[in-house]
């Protein structure tokens, strides 16, 4: 089975594609659950500056909501998949001193998804 990779630079802030119209640090005055979230196209795509704000954001939110709605549930995935990349990173890295060791890029992967979503969901 043949492989191949695709490099991919990541979104400028410029180019984000999400849209908002509260900051993300909220609005004064607003409790933190009246702000909504921000919609995010392509979470696998936002810029890692913007990641990490937009997950302050999400987390904030995510803390309020109920678990089980449609808006937690949105926060919860778009937080999962915007974090992907990091999970991405750290598999690449760790590869290098298992290499070895018989894991898989894609079993590093899947662990360290499945670890990514339980930290999500502490």
């Amino acid at each position: 089975m043949s492989r191949s990779a695709t490099a991919v630079s990541p979104i400028r802030a410029s180019d984000a594609q999400f849209t908002t119209s509260v900051p993300a640090d909220g609005i004064a005055g607003v409790p933190q659950q009246d702000v909504a979230l921000p919609e995010v196209r392509n979470p696998r795509e936002v810029a890692p500056g913007d990641a990490r704000e937009l997950s302050r954001m999400f987390f904030g939110r995510l803390r309020s909501l109920e678990e089980g709605t449609r808006e937690y549930q949105y926060a919860r995935n778009t937080l999962i998949e915007m974090n992907l990349s990091l999970v991405q990173f750290a598999a690449r890295r760790f590869r290098a001193r298992v290499q070895g060791g018989g894991l898989d890029i894609e079993d590093i992967i899947q662990v360290g998804t499945i670890g990514l979503i339980k930290a999500i969901d502490r």
